[in-house]
This record gives C-alpha cells, structure tokens and sequence, in this order.
C-alpha cells in the first residue's frame, strides 16, 4: 500500500518548532509531587503532579492537533485532506513524466508521507478524540484518503514507473541497499494489489480486497460481541457476577480470574458458544483471503503474509512452533499437574483439569508461593518514579533524554495529555512522545502506540521527525497519592516506550520504512526486550521507592515478582503455539479440509493438552486473525529474539552503553529499512537458527536460584 502499513495500532502531524533545548522548565518542574516526602526529577514530577491548565495560552492562538494549524477544528480536516490529495496529484504526474532513477524512490516516499501524514493522525484522532466532532471528521478523512490509495494502487502508469526502475539491472545495482529495499517493498504492496495482472484479474482484486476490509471489521466488532441466556439457566447463586437485564443473564467475557469455578465455566461455555453469523463471516474471511492472495500469484495467504519476515515462509513457521512445542512437552505437563494439584486442594469436589481453569489457578499458585499482592508493589510504582526510571534507562543506555513540554492551546486532545521531548545529548532534538496516560470515557481499553508522523530525509537535507502517542489506561490521580501502577502496568509501561523508542531512533531515509514500519517478527523485538530491563533488579531499584517514604524497593520483593512470573509459563507459552499453528493452518492450503471448529478442536488436542469443550467456537473470539493473519506466531519469534539479545547484550550489565550504541546501530535505527535478520545478525554477531531461538525461550523458563537462596536466608 501506498499509505505505509501500520502496525498493532502503533497507528503523520507537524510537531511544534524546535526552539533551542528544552531547558528543565517543563511542566510540573520545580514541583513536588502532593504528599510525597522525597523530590522527583522534572520529568517524574510532570507525571505526578496534575497538569495546571493553559492560563497562559487563553488569549493565545490555538495550535491546532499536534501543532497542525487546520486541525484547530473539526472542519481542518477536510482542509488537510484537500491538501494531500492535492500534493499527491502533483506528485503521480511527476513521478510519471520523469525518468528512472533514484528519484523516483524518494518521490513515491513522499507522495506516501503526505497520505500518511493525514490517514495515520485521522486513525488516531477518530478513535482516541473525546470529541464526536472531531471523531467523525478524521473518520470522513480516513475514508477519503482511503480511496486515493486504492486508486494509486491501480494506478497502472504509477506501477510501470517504478517497474520500469526495477526492471533496469544496471540502474538497481546502483542503487543503495535501503533505496533497493524500499523499491522492492513498494513493488510488493502494489502487486498483492493484483496491479500486475490483466483489467478484469485486477478488478476481481480490488473487489476481493474491499471484502476483506469489510468482512474483517464485521468479524472485530463480532469478537466482542455479548451472548446472553436465560436467566433460569444459570444457578441464582452466580447471577450476581454478571449483568442481568430483565429475564437474561448477559455475559461479556471470560471471567478468568473470578474466583467461583462455576462462573469461570458459565462464561467459558456461554461466552464461547457458537454464533452462525460470526462463523459464516470467518469463514468468508479466511476464504477470500485465500482467494487473493491465488490471484496475485501466492500458493496460500500465510506466504503471502510472510514474504519479508524473518520467518519468510509459513514451513520455517511450523518448523519453529513444532520444535517449541516439543521442548516445552514435559514442562507444560508438569505445569498442568501443579495447577490440577491446586485446583483438588481447593475444589476436591470437581479437580479435572478444564481450559478455563490455569489463568485463575496459576494465578493462586504464584500469589500462594511468592506472594506478590500488587498492593505491596503500586506505592513503589507511582507513574511518575516509573517515568525518571524510563529516563534514567535511556540516558544511561543511549544518551537520550526525556522532557516534559507544556503543549500550546488545542495542540492536545485532553488536558491530561502530557507532551516529551526526546533529546540526544550530543544529536538534539529526535522526535516528540505524546503520553495519553489515564482512562476517560470512550476511549478505547488497549495500550498501544500509534505513528503520527514518519521520520524521513526532506528534500533540503532535513530531518522529518517522528511523532508518535502511547496510549495506556491509567487510574487517574487520587486527593493522597500520584497514579500508582501494578507490577503489569509498569511492564506495560516498558513495552509501549519500547516502541516509541524505536520511532524516535530510526532514522531512515524513507517514512515508508521509519521506526515500527517493518516486519511484524520484528516490530515487537523492541517493546519486548523492554521487558527484560523492567524485570531486572538493577534496572528497578533506580526507580521504584515509595512515594511517601522515598525507601527503595527491597531486592527479594522484585526478585520475587520476576520468579512468579515463572510459575506455569511453559503452560502459558504452550497456550501461545497453539494459537500461533490454528492461524497458521487457517491460512493454509484451501478449501480448508474440515470446519474452523474442528481445526480448532483437533490443534487444541495436538498442541494444547486441556480438552476441547463441545459447543464452544473460541477462533470466532480470536480477534488477532484480523490483525495479525497468519502471523500471530510473531509474539513468540519477537520474544525469541529480544532474550538472545537480553542475555548476550544487556544481562551482564544492563545499563552498558556500547551495548546501548550497537543496539540503536545495528536494530532501532533501521526501521523496516534492512531484512530483519540481517539486523538481527549484526546485533547478535552470528546467524541464529530455529534451535536457537526455541532454545533462547525455553531457557527464560528456568528458575533463578538465587532468589530461592535469598528466600532461604
């Protein structure tokens, strides 16, 4: 696609001027956070104090969104959207009246960034806005810019202009590895277009890919959709867990931690019962899937899906998740023993072992053995020591600073939204970090990270920086303490700067490639080695003190934490392949040889172990197959790759600063600019292979022995 492609809701804008750097008066600087006996540094404080309002800007000029002056009102979207599809007119022309050369890369690159630059901000804008004005406007943005890409993606003099590029060996050779890549990327979006083939090939795609967009959002909003039973169906003792309206009792999810096994069943079976329309839809989904990816010339949608990935085929996938699966085989077993154990002592009436059993029995499990009630942990974690721990980090890490900037009027959708600066002690000025930190009304539940703005080499040899958001869902402040965050709250703290970190670094040529426009196996190496250093008492005890007291948080309570996480994870990881093989044969040879609910019955007897509960359809619940199609097997190839650079880089001294530099040089600063592998092996200095990566996420399961030591003591 023209519009370069977007990753998990890591979702373009101009940010405001860089004027000089920014000096420690940023907001909250100076102040101390309410109730807390010990001081914060400017940008812990930021997050812990409240913002004070815009006094000063209530005369001033609005800004705009993100410093974008027509979006200071709704209606700036139209304007903003006239303009790129405009400029992008301009360009078509002039790309396709030049010669071929290396200009011609450079100027599909721009003509993508300024679609980009509107499409990626109105996604954003149309699901994080609390305004339904503004919602809308980006939504109508969305759909316009939307067209214009599926036109230049048919565009048959646009596609011969590059063609006519790649087609020149001597002019390819001459071309660097990046502009080489990049040329070949924008082949590719333009061929699963079906661009290639003859006028009535290329309309069945069109038509094919414009179904696959409507059955995917019909098939999301059907993931989390309610089911409903009457309420004389249920036991009156469990209604109460529930919503009940009138005579039926609603159920809107798995209820994995209640307490009651009954409930967990209840919702397990309910929650999951089959819904034709939804089955139908998936069905229909995977088949068109299926069908375009025949008609652009791919044996199956899972090799198209993975062309560029550091898997590259769906054989290398199986191949991966079936040496896993069979290196974690006695562990998982061993995982399910211990939680049927526990589940006898405190259900001796009913101890078979039932797949909606181990979230909540593990759970007890690691509370019992470790315990690690969150309580202890939050005074620790109050969001804005999180914050000083993040900056610490990176300056230690990578010479990089965070400050807080006070956003000019209207520049920010929320007044809780607080602005960073990233700055490089010796480079400036990197990009800007909108933190969209705490819960409201309407916004949506999952933490992600969205690009507004690409960074890219301008024309006149600037720099374009990046401009992301992160987005999370907080508690808010309270009258006695700053936000206090659980031990998983501050992980996920981590793994979301991990991406930002990576569009702020990247410094491409091309916005089609900057940051976390690369590979899926690759997009989560980032946020997940993150992770690693949130898990590491080193990293920890730099940041976490209470934020009345100012005590630092003892080392056998973070050692402890990282232990229970320990606890049934090869059941978890188990859980993982199953998932990542039911997408894999789901994007598989078609027509598929039996029902989705048989596959599913069938892989979760082979790769699972917990048995098949009849009557349910959990695949028309799996909300991944829209985004991650055939690639969900991307958690676990991430996770493979961020512990082989965690124990080969960063275990031995996770604040290592030539470990920081090679890093950013040979990962972050790439984007999707490099096969990932290539980058890969430069970090790692040598080539892994599947053994290493199944081996590098079994050997994360092993125990710490010196936490039991220290326990002993």
């Amino acid at each position: 696609m023209l519009c370069a492609r977007r990753l998990r809701g890591l979702g373009p804008a101009a940010a405001a001027g860089w004027r000089g750097r920014p000096g420690p008066g940023g907001l909250g600087a100076g102040r101390r956070a309410r109730a807390v006996s010990t001081s914060w540094s400017p940008v812990g404080a930021a997050f812990n104090v409240k913002p004070q309002g815009r006094r000063l800007d209530l005369f001033g000029e609005r800004r705009g969104l993100f410093g974008v002056p027509e979006l200071s009102a709704p209606e700036g979207f139209r304007i903003a959207q006239e303009n790129a599809l405009r400029k992008a007119d301009l360009l078509v022309e002039r790309v396709c009246s030049m010669p071929p050369g290396p200009q011609t890369v450079l100027i599909f690159d721009e003509l993508s960034d300024s679609l980009c630059r509107v499409a990626d901000l109105a996604d954003f804008v149309k699901i994080a806005h609390p305004e339904p004005a503004f919602r809308e406007a980006a939504e109508e943005a969305c759909r316009s810019i939307g067209t214009m890409v599926e036109k230049l993606n048919t565009n048959v003099e646009l596609y011969q202009s590059l063609q006519k590029l790649l087609a020149d060996k001597k002019l390819v050779e001459s071309l660097d590895p990046e502009t080489r890549r990049v040329a070949e990327l924008f082949m590719f979006d333009f061929e699963i277009s079906g661009i290639h083939l003859d006028k009535e090939k290329r309309k069945r795609a069109v038509d094919l890919n414009v179904k696959i967009l409507d059955l995917s959002n019909t098939f999301l909003v059907g993931t989390n959709f309610p089911n409903k039973v009457e309420k004389y169906l249920l036991p009156e003792h469990i209604h109460r867990n529930f919503v009940v309206t009138g005579n039926h009792v609603i159920i809107d999810g798995l209820h994995a931690d209640a307490p009651d096994d009954l409930v967990r069943e209840a919702a397990y079976k309910i929650f999951l019962y089959p819904n034709a329309g939804q089955l139908k839809c998936l069905e229909e989904l995977l088949s068109h899937r299926d069908l375009l990816a025949k008609l652009v010339g791919y044996s199956t949608y899972s090799h198209r899906a993975l062309q560029g990935t550091i898997a590259k085929n769906p054989e290398t996938v199986m191949q991966f998740l079936e040496k896993l699966s069979d290196r974690l085989s006695e562990r998982t077993i061993k995982d399910f023993e211990m939680i049927r154990r526990m589940k006898m002592k405190l259900n001796p009436q009913n101890s078979e072992l039932m797949p909606w059993d181990p979230p909540y029995y593990s759970g007890v499990i690691r509370a019992e053995r470790y315990n690690i009630e969150p309580s202890l942990y939050c005074p620790f974690f109050s969001l804005g020591a999180c914050m000083e721990g993040l900056n610490i980090l990176f300056t230690k890490l990578l010479g990089i600073t965070l400050y807080a900037e006070q956003p000019a009027k209207g520049e920010v959708w929320c007044e809780d939204v607080r602005k960073l600066a990233v700055v490089h002690e010796s480079e400036g000025l990197l990009g800007y970090i909108y933190c969209d930190f705490f819960q409201r009304a309407d916004k949506p539940h999952q933490d992600c990270h969205f690009t507004i703005r690409g960074g890219r080499l301008k024309e006149d040899g600037d720099y374009q920086l990046p401009v992301v958001v992160l987005m999370l869902n907080l508690p808010h402040s309270s009258r006695n303490s700053p936000t206090l965050l659980t031990p998983g709250m501050m992980e996920n703290l981590f793994h979301e700067m991990g991406h930002a970190m990576h569009s702020m670094l990247g410094r491409t040529r091309y916005q089609h490639v900057t940051g976390t426009r690369c590979p899926t196996d690759f997009a989560e190496v980032p946020s997940i080695l993150m992770e690693y250093f949130a898990n590491d008492y080193r990293v920890v005890t730099q940041f976490a003190r209470h934020y009345q007291t100012g005590q630092s948080l003892p080392k056998s309570m973070v050692s402890r934490l990282c232990e229970s996480k320990k606890v049934c994870a090869a059941a978890d990881m188990q859980l993982q392949v199953f998932y990542a093989t039911l997408d894999q044969i789901y994007h598989g040879k078609h027509p598929l040889r039996t029902s989705t609910t048989d596959i599913l019955r069938e892989t979760q007897e082979k790769f699972y172990g917990l048995p098949y509960v009849p009557n349910t359809a959990w695949q028309l619940r799996f909300s991944h197959l829209v985004g991650y199609g055939a690639k969900y097997y991307s958690y676990l190839m991430s996770r493979a790759v961020a512990s082989m650079v965690w124990k080969e880089c960063f275990q031995q001294d996770p604040f290592n600063r030539a470990a920081g530099e090679r890093y950013r040089r040979e990962m972050l600063a790439h984007g999707g600019g490099k096969e990932p592998m290539l980058m890969v092996q430069g970090m790692l200095q040598k080539c892994p292979s599947m053994d290493d990566f199944v081996s590098a996420l079994v050997s994360d399961l092993d125990p710490d022995f010196e936490t039991f030591l220290m326990d002993s003591e």
